[in-house]
């Protein structure tokens, strides 16, 4: 690459690849399940290749609402709409998770399973994070397609290692009741033991 773009798009298997570990990070810091970080990242920015991810490092499609940062402007549901702009992928992850945590119609949302990303994929869409009526039927498929749940399971179990092995591919059926891992906790919980 020439000063620094990309001569070709990013796949869904190097997006996952190349944010993996920083979805893991926020999920030990805050409590998503990293697998629907992923995911949203994922179908929100187009694998990193959207307009919005790729001019203001915004993988998520996050709007300004009240923010006080940085602004890009892109037609969405609306012309011309704002969104936040980021100085890097790492800042619109952490801010992601600001934003999902710190607002109160997501609140219910971390009392869930932390390995329910099914019923974080249902929430998130009852709370209004996107339009479109199949969002959560969406971030299922990207999950279970992409098995993104290992991600979960690793934090979850304590196998989260900055030197992820990336060829980790445990099977593991996804069928199961989240409870069968034996992952019955709150967002407190998850807080205080720093998980």
């Amino acid at each position: 690459s020439v000063f620094g773009q990309r001569s070709k798009e990013m796949s869904r298997e190097e997006y996952v690849k190349t944010f993996s570990n920083l979805a893991m990070q926020e999920m030990g810091r805050v409590g998503i399940p990293a697998s629907i970080t992923l995911a949203q990242g994922c179908l929100e920015s187009n694998n990193g290749n959207s307009t919005l991810a790729v001019k203001g490092n915004n993988h998520f499609g996050i709007k300004c609402h009240d923010w006080t940062g940085r602004k890009v402007y892109h037609d969405d549901d609306k012309k011309h709409e704002c969104f936040r702009s980021y100085p890097s992928a790492y800042d619109s992850y952490k801010d992601h998770s600001e934003f999902l945590s710190t607002r109160g119609r997501y609140a219910s949302l971390f009392e869930l399973n932390p390995h329910d990303y099914r019923g974080w994929a249902k929430g998130l869409k009852r709370a209004g994070y996107a339009t479109a009526n199949n969002y959560s039927t969406l971030l299922v498929k990207i999950i279970e397609d992409n098995k993104l749940y290992k991600y979960d399971l690793l934090v979850l179990e304590g196998g989260f290692d900055e030197d992820i092995d990336e060829d980790f591919d445990q099977d593991i059926d996804v069928t199961e009741d989240p409870a069968d891992h034996g992952y019955h906790t709150t967002r407190e919980i998850l807080m205080n033991n720093n998980i």
